[in-house]
């Protein structure tokens, strides 16, 4: 396919001059916002210029303290002139024009537009546009540079899309090319935008005008600077998006590319599927790791995903990132990646004399403490070594340890996400093979297709077998044939491990009755330091009346199924099958998901073509994928198509003025 660009900005390169030109004038929309009531005029007065019209304050509102709240800027040719007893009157010039747009001062720190009407009443011209007084204000010396935020307000799925441009003194919307050199090995610049390459910046573009071309449903923002340079990018493809709406319970931020000298400055939101699969949210590109910076992105994100925040964010450790995520996710719970925190402590203690039984504490500490005591306990014993008593970098762990050790998450629901024990395996970079250190930021779009499409395969390839191959389940217990029926195969094999593991719980006793709660005492063989195995106590606690299990171990909230603890003592109180609140939709085999991205159609107008165009077209994929799944299904969906077609034709032939094209 040709390389098209659908951008309406002018980009270069920062080695190049500007490559990428397609000028159309953005046209004012209800929700678009400014800094200041004279960026507003300009825009305007700008866009009024292009078409061909001039523009005038017809109506200012003021507040008891004189200050600017609301105002309405009118074409030229609105209303009429009062009528005058002279000899030799002016010629009417105005027509009464409804075009104008309204705004107003909203928080008291930007302006935004809250009613629009584009059409005019008579012919404009913008070869005229040089003509109009309101054109001839500002000379062309004097104009300044300015960015607003265009919001498109009232879209289909109501998503306010928007991108900030720069309208700049040579009357052109435009990307700057980047200028100078950086040795900063990570692609920033000047801590305020993108360090782009030769090729770069038009890559990017085409990137975007090729998504978009393929998928109408792909979401992309851009944030440039003062300048007009790229600073930060967000974007997220119709599955990515599809995805969110049926994994979003835990979401984890990778932001390796930032910390690890990548080139390509990527931050990543990720989540897992029903095979334990990694998935793609949403990617972003950031200029520096600013509270700024992380602000447009995660707000970016939030728009994307509809306003609907994830119940958990998991991050690495990064006093930004805390405040951030607490400013834009309040509702969310931050947990800090535990497997980035272990990782870090040779780098940290790897300096200290005794080191080895300094880790080996931490590690009891962190893997084996069942109880908030315990691990104070150990964690006391550890910080009595005076190599590290004072060490600022424990301190702080210690501060936020409810955000990481697990025997304070127990209650938060992870999903397997955050690994709570040494064996568990780390979570692996979503574009290893595909992106490193070396690779630049034009490769890494090249590839993105090809990486996603890579993923999103081992995932139908993992649904085939899950739904075409039955598991061969090794025992006979009841609870492993029931979920067999349900799960995905992947999460049958890890809840494989806990029915075989109730075989090493050889003991329980009952040490409590409150009502229809029974406490019990679970002794488990369980692998202590070296080669040797001991006895190790877990209280667990259930509810004959709610059928409710609690194990302090915590395996249900943090893996998504029931520990052997809690399996033992359902089986021996006679229950044969798990109880419904602990079959988890999200690893279900029959899980009926769609790659359509689903909107709320209820904010369409449908008067505007390209409203129905596209609620038409999204209801027609919806067609087109039950139609795929079979040969019945498809000659069912191919004969109500053409059923479809016949009918437009007969209504083409009774109402002919209503055909707006003809070929």
């Amino acid at each position: 396919m040709d390389k098209v660009c659908l951008n309406s900005d002018a980009v270069g390169d920062e080695e190049g001059e500007s490559n990428v030109h397609v000028h159309v004038p953005v046209a004012p929309a209800v929700g678009m916002e400014f800094e200041s009531y004279e960026d507003v005029y300009y825009f305007y007065n700008w866009y009024a210029k292009e078409q061909g019209f001039g523009i005038r304050v017809t109506n200012t509102w003021y507040r008891k303290t004189k200050e600017r709240y609301r105002a309405k800027l009118s074409c030229s040719s609105a209303g009429f002139k009062k009528r005058t007893e002279a000899n030799r009157p002016r010629p009417e010039t105005r027509t009464g024009c409804p075009a104008m747009i309204k705004f107003r001062l909203m928080d008291s720190t930007r302006w935004r537009i809250i009613e629009v009407e584009l059409d005019h009443n008579h012919l404009i011209n913008p070869t005229s546009g040089k003509f109009y007084k309101s054109h001839k204000q500002v000379a062309l010396g004097t104009k300044r540079t300015f960015h607003f935020d265009a919001t498109a307000a009232q879209q289909v799925h109501k998503i306010r899309m928007f991108r900030t441009l720069i309208i700049d003194a040579e009357d052109d919307a435009s990307v700057h090319p980047d200028e100078g050199k950086s040795p900063n090995p990570k692609g920033l610049y000047s801590n305020n935008q993108l360090k782009l390459k030769k090729g770069d910046a038009e890559a990017i573009l085409n990137f975007f005008s090729h998504q978009q071309l393929a998928d109408p449903d792909f979401f992309y923002v851009v944030d440039v600077n003062e300048r007009g340079c790229f600073r930060n990018l967000f974007w997220a493809d119709a599955k990515s998006r599809v995805a969110y709406s049926y994994f979003s319970d835990v979401v984890a931020i990778d932001t390796t590319c930032l910390n690890d000298a990548y080139e390509v400055p990527l931050v990543m939101f990720l989540g897992i599927n029903h095979h334990k699969q990694s998935i793609l949210f949403g990617c972003g590109l950031l200029a520096c790791e600013t509270v700024e910076s992380y602000t447009w992105l995660f707000r970016a994100w939030l728009t994307c995903i509809l306003g609907r925040p994830p119940q958990v964010i998991i991050t690495n450790q990064c006093g930004i990132l805390q405040t951030v995520v607490a400013d834009v996710f309040p509702r969310s719970t931050h947990c800090l990646c535990l497997f980035n925190i272990m990782q870090k402590v040779p780098e940290k203690l790897g300096a200290c004399v005794q080191y080895e039984a300094i880790n080996a504490a931490l590690s009891r500490a962190v893997y084996s403490s069942l109880r908030a005591e315990e691990f104070e306990a150990t964690w006391e014993d550890m910080m009595k070594s005076s190599e590290i008593r004072g060490n600022k970098w424990l301190q702080s762990l210690y501060e936020e340890r409810k955000r990481w050790a697990p025997v304070y998450l127990k209650e938060i629901f992870l999903a397997g996400i955050f690994s709570v024990q040494q064996s568990d395996d780390a979570v692996s970079f979503f574009f290893d093979g595909y992106l490193d250190e070396q690779t630049s930021l034009k490769e890494f779009l090249e590839k993105y297709d090809q990486t996603l499409q890579t993923k999103r395969q081992l995932e139908a390839l993992a649904d085939l077998d899950s739904k075409c191959c039955s598991f061969a389940a090794k025992s006979r217990s009841y609870f492993e044939l029931q979920v067999s029926k349900l799960y995905s195969n992947e999460i049958l094999r890890m809840f494989e491990r806990e029915v075989e593991g109730m075989f090493s719980c050889f003991n329980s006793r009952q040490i409590n009755v409150d009502g229809a709660v029974m406490t019990y005492i679970v002794e488990e063989q369980v692998e202590v330091e070296g080669n040797h195995r001991g006895a190790r106590d877990y209280e667990v606690c259930y509810n004959e009346a709610e059928m409710e299990v609690f194990c302090i171990c915590g395996m249900f909230n943090f893996r998504g199924y029931l520990c052997r603890h809690a399996l033992f003592i359902l089986s021996q109180n006679g229950i044969k099958e798990i109880p419904t609140q602990y079959i988890v939709s999200r690893w279900r085999k029959d899980m009926k998901r769609s790659n359509v991205y689903d909107h709320n159609s209820s904010g369409i107008d449908i008067s505007n073509p390209v409203h129905r165009y596209d609620h038409l077209y999204r209801q027609i994929v919806k067609v087109v994928e039950e139609g795929k799944k079979s040969h019945d299904h498809y000659e069912t969906a191919l004969q109500a198509m053409e059923n479809i077609l016949r009918k437009l034709h007969i209504v083409n032939v009774e109402d002919p003025d209503n055909i707006m094209y003809k070929h």
